[in-house]
């Protein structure tokens, strides 16, 4: 963070200034002892062969740098600060006792004294929309007499239960057939280019059926039903790893919040999940939940193909669901994603006692 005035007018403003004295110091003295011609001696006296007029632009700019080094470095002291604390607002830090501290300026600097009570500002603003959002999403919303959430659920078991009985079976019954096909293909000593289609097709029908799952989990979850966070998140690692092929590790605390947020939480893992098995082709993938000072901090990392972050990236349609829900309870969401290299999600949520009591 810069001043008013940015760096490169500020070296340009010093070396000016102290050229412009050192040449007028040169001419009243120039003047003072009757010397015609003054500026001629400018080229005319040297310094180690070389004209004094370089010598003075030298030391006007050596001058200059100086005194950018010294104003740079008083900036810092007092706008690092100021950096400091809105880098704690960005990452929802409202409880931190460094946004609390006082920058420190001159006397005389209004300026950063209001930039000061403006952040302070800034900050219980923000916590007030977050404790409303969280209000907000506490509260059922009722379209002809039944909640949107109940709503979306029955859909989705209708749509998981269409799908698992019509294209899951298929899949289930194609994938017998390419076994048998394949059992047969060995016997009868089959081509190799034969073998290697068939092989190819049985993979394709394998990697359909493991989409397939991870789409089922992701329409027709499992619910909390009465049990903690820390249990239902349980629960669904421990169904998924029974079912998909994949290496998971997880560290999950025992977190109590109202039923609302315990629940979009529990979705977000789902989504998570799900988008995991359907997109990032992951072999590991680790899940951790904690609750750090008066925030809850939610992580999930694999080892994926990942993405461009820099690039618009088709389908992350469950990555927005994830934003939409974590922004409804006043949160945000950091995803760091390379190509090759997986991604990491890392969701943190804001905790005020007056939503953790309204149940």
């Amino acid at each position: 963070m810069m001043g008013k005035v940015s760096r490169p007018m500020l070296v340009a403003y010093s070396f000016l200034s102290t050229f412009l004295v050192i040449i007028f110091t040169l001419f009243t003295y120039f003047f003072g002892s009757n010397t015609k011609n003054w500026w001629a001696k400018l080229f005319e006296i040297r310094i180690f062969h070389v004209p004094i007029l370089f010598h003075i632009f030298v030391l006007s700019l050596g001058l200059s740098f100086i005194t950018f080094l010294l104003i740079t470095v008083i900036q810092k002291a007092q706008y690092g600060k100021i950096e400091e604390k809105l880098r704690l607002l960005a990452n929802n830090d409202y409880e931190s006792k460094k946004l609390e501290q006082p920058v420190p300026y001159p006397s005389n600097d209004l300026y950063i004294q209001e930039v000061d009570k403006d952040i302070l500002k800034i900050k219980d603003k923000m916590m007030e929309m977050s404790k409303e959002l969280q209000l907000l999403n506490s509260r059922p919303q009722i379209m002809d007499g039944e909640t949107k959430e109940e709503i979306l659920q029955l859909e989705r078991h209708r749509l998981a239960r269409e799908l698992h009985d019509s294209v899951s079976q298929q899949l289930f019954a194609a994938m017998m057939l390419m076994s048998a096909l394949n059992e047969q293909a060995q016997k009868l000593d089959a081509l190799e280019a034969y073998r290697k289609q068939l092989a190819m097709v049985a993979d394709i029908i394998n990697a359909s059926q493991s989409e397939m799952r991870a789409l089922l989990l992701h329409l027709r979850p499992i619910s909390l039903e009465g049990k903690s966070l820390k249990q239902g998140i349980e629960q669904l690692l421990v169904e998924l790893k029974s079912k998909i092929q994949i290496k998971l590790k997880w560290d999950v605390e025992d977190v109590t919040l109202n039923s609302s947020m315990e629940d979009h939480l529990f979705r977000v893992v789902q989504e998570l999940l799900s988008n995991t098995l359907r997109h990032a082709k992951a072999d590991e993938l680790e899940v951790y939940l904690h609750q750090v000072d008066q925030s809850v901090l939610l992580r999930a990392v694999d080892d994926g193909v990942g993405f461009d972050m820099n690039q618009s990236k088709t389908g992350s349609y469950g990555l927005t669901n994830i934003r939409e829900r974590v922004t409804g309870m006043g949160g945000t969401v950091k995803i760091i994603s390379f190509v090759g290299k997986g991604t990491s999600v890392e969701i943190k949520i804001p905790l005020f006692k007056e939503v953790e009591k309204n149940d």
